[in-house]
């Protein structure tokens, strides 16, 4: 005897809400995973720029540390010119003014203020320049660099001279081509200061731009500040303003992480070293 079984399916209703209920799982589900989307970009975005910052920053410290050094009994420093001469030289141009070279008169330290990144240009005795190339010196020699920092296309970039060519002493060879390279890119702005005052003490008496300095002899120190963009477009809203040093501030446009940092730097040139007996 077989025995028939009444089988019921959903109804209507059932169906409707069954559907309804896995919508809104579904929109739930989708929402959480745009929201971890958005916040993993976001957190790249800002250790990025942290990490672009600190590089920045590092690299500007180590390369204009010792601004102004010449140190004339280094057993490294090639002779193939009078030093003592080159040595007043060097500490009489720690920073480079525009006009110092008749070779390359548009040389030289520019405060742009509201117009864009400032320019730095340092001379330095060194091995290298700030690109990394011996100029035609043999490897751990020492010679004077001049090496300028500037943003171009929001990229900080840098090139190196080698004084002697600049000043007519000898004949550009290789790398004195003067080719820039990039240092790093989504720099908005490029500030600097200079920190006048006692090379005795160190101390700062005031800070000037680049347009108010008149004598490179009293920078004692140096201040540098940086804003960076990151790469990446993040669904952010920049509601505030930077100001970077004495600069007018800057109001972010677009999505995207700005983040600014700044460094001061006191200049271990040859008056420090032989005021702490160090040379």
């Amino acid at each position: 005897m077989v025995r028939c079984i009444n089988a019921r399916g959903f109804s209507l209703v059932e169906l409707m809400v069954a559907m309804t209920l896995g919508a809104m799982v579904s929109v739930t589900i989708i929402q959480i995973m745009v929201g971890n989307s958005v916040t993993q970009q976001l957190n790249r975005a800002l250790a990025s720029s942290q990490e672009n910052g600190r590089f920045i920053i590092h690299r500007l410290r180590q390369d204009v540390l010792h601004t102004g050094l010449y140190n004339e009994l280094s057993g490294k420093l090639d002779r193939s010119v009078d030093i003592a001469e080159e040595a007043i030289f060097v500490r009489q141009h720690p920073i480079i003014m525009l006009s110092t070279f008749a070779s390359w008169s548009a040389l030289g330290i520019i405060d742009r203020d509201r117009s864009g990144s400032d320019e730095l240009v340092i001379t330095r005795q060194n091995t290298r320049d700030c690109r990394g190339y011996s100029l035609g010196y043999s490897v751990d020699t020492e010679f004077p660099v001049v090496n300028q920092y500037y943003v171009e296309d929001e990229t900080l970039r840098c090139r190196g001279f080698d004084l002697r060519v600049l000043r007519g002493q000898k004949v550009a060879t290789g790398h004195n081509r003067h080719n820039s390279i990039a240092l790093l890119q989504g720099v908005v702005s490029f500030q600097v200061l200079y920190g006048l005052g006692d090379a005795n003490t160190g101390q700062v008496n005031r800070y000037v731009t680049a347009s108010e300095l008149s004598d490179p002899m009293q920078v004692v120190v140096l201040r540098m500040a940086v804003l960076l963009r990151s790469p990446e477009t993040i669904n952010v809203n920049n509601t505030h303003d930077f100001i970077i040093l004495d600069n007018p501030a800057i109001q972010p446009s677009g999505n995207h992480i700005y983040r600014q940092f700044e460094t001061t730097v006191t200049l271990r040139n040859a008056r420090y070293q032989v005021q702490r007996g160090e040379i």
